[in-house]
């Protein structure tokens, strides 16, 4: 059963409207192990969606077409219709190209545990000196998917056509998590069960730039910032780890959990960084200076710092930022997706979902897609709020200055408290 703080009716908490699903054909290995969905992502442009959906296969579909299949007008139209399952059967007709998007399975020869779209759009310039002498001349308009693999390996594939382009071999263990920096530099970061997190070069032929250190144990996710200055890596332990993508080196850790953290993401400006934890709890720090936000938990009364490890019908599996700043998703093992306000401590609006395993915003923040062991992704509408001035000032500020900047500014307390993310 689902846990809600005493001051909480649970009958009262909105149910996320249900917009569609994705199911993996039947086949007899399905029951054994491998067929799970660990991650799904959307393309930068909105473009595609893709997810592992088992078995060595991920699937790449176009987005605008999914979401006919399921619905016309999911988020704007009222009186939605039933639900629909997409069929995935039959490739998008006609010729291929970036004007109109083809469906794309890819085997990718080895369980797939991490998948990461990468985009040259804006354009950033390598920072390879010969780079006349490339093989590939990744450039504008480029759009590519990272696949992490069972074996350590990680395969780089183009989006438009569906074919490998590179392979990537230094891992040594489980490539858990991919992620590329959002500035057009195709610099991709992976985060392995071998304790390192390393940075690749897609515009040097995939050339590997630095391996950062200092993780004691596996490490699970990672997240850029918005401006590709920062980036976040959490693993087994309790310890936030925040990393100087410019100097590649260690620039703060955040402590607070209580057990091993799966899960991380940046806010849409920035100024905000959610994780998941197996402690029931997803946290909201302000990364600039390290301290805690707000706490979103998912067991009450919470588990002590002692016993958390023991509520493993309550972890967290995977957090997502909606990209109007407002809004969390997370999945939990007690059967539940929850929506988030950031303003409020209990959830706005909560889904069934069984055995969820991760979950992620589309590119525009209206729908929430969310993985599980059976290799099937779960689609819903993401709840709406209007956006206070408070919220536009304090996003408008974050974009060109920190907190620490912004407590320094030389303005009333008062103004000071409102444009600082002090959300309680």
């Amino acid at each position: 059963m689902a846990s809600f703080p005493d001051f909480v009716n649970e009958n009262e908490i909105g149910k996320a409207k249900f917009i569609g699903e994705l199911l993996v054909p039947v086949a007899p290995f399905d029951q054994k192990s491998g067929r799970e969905t660990w991650t799904v992502a959307f393309a930068p442009d909105g473009s595609y969606f893709a997810w592992s959906q088992g078995h060595r296969i991920v699937k790449l579909v176009p987005w605008k077409k999914c979401l006919n299949n399921f619905v016309v007008g999911v988020v704007d139209v009222p009186d939605t219709p039933v639900p629909r399952r997409m069929s995935r059967q039959n490739s998008s007709e006609g010729s291929a190209g970036r004007s109109e998007p083809r469906e794309h399975t890819i085997d990718c020869g080895d369980i797939v545990w991490g998948l990461a779209f990468g985009s040259s759009v804006p354009e950033k310039p390598s920072r390879c000196v010969n780079i006349e002498w490339h093989r590939f001349k990744f450039g504008q308009d480029q759009l590519l998917l990272a696949t992490g693999l069972n074996n350590g390996r990680i395969k780089i594939w183009d989006v438009y056509t569906g074919k490998l382009l590179l392979n990537l071999l230094d891992h040594t263990d489980i490539v858990r998590d991919l992620t590329f920096a959002p500035d057009g530099s195709l610099v991709l970061v992976s985060a392995s069960r071998d304790k390192t997190l390393r940075v690749w070069d897609l515009k040097d032929d995939g050339n590997m730039v630095k391996v950062l250190r200092g993780h004691q144990s596996w490490v699970y996710c990672c997240a850029f910032s918005p401006d590709s200055s920062v980036l976040c890596s959490v693993g087994a332990g309790k310890t936030v780890f925040v990393w100087d993508m410019d100097k590649y080196n260690l620039i703060r850790k955040l402590e607070g959990h209580h057990n091993d953290i799966v899960s991380c993401e940046f806010s849409p400006d920035g100024a905000l960084l959610a994780t998941a934890s197996y402690d029931t709890r997803v946290i909201v720090w302000d990364p600039h200076v390290g301290c805690v936000l707000l706490e979103l938990g998912h067991l009450f009364p919470p588990p002590s710092p002692i016993f958390a490890g023991g509520a493993n019908d309550r972890w967290v599996r995977s957090v997502s930022f909606c990209h109007d700043g407002l809004h969390i998703a997370s999945v939990a093992d007690d059967r539940l997706v929850r929506f988030w306000n950031i303003d409020e401590r209990s959830p706005q609006a909560v889904a069934s979902l069984n055995n969820g395993l991760c979950c992620t915003f589309s590119t525009d923040g209206s729908v929430l897609a969310a993985g599980s062991r059976d290799g099937s992704v779960h689609f819903w509408a993401s709840p709406r709020t209007i956006a206070s001035l408070q919220h536009l000032c304090r996003m408008a500020l974050r974009r060109v200055m920190s907190t620490p900047q912004v407590q320094k500014l030389p303005i009333p307390s008062r103004m000071v408290d409102y444009l600082s993310y002090r959300i309680f």
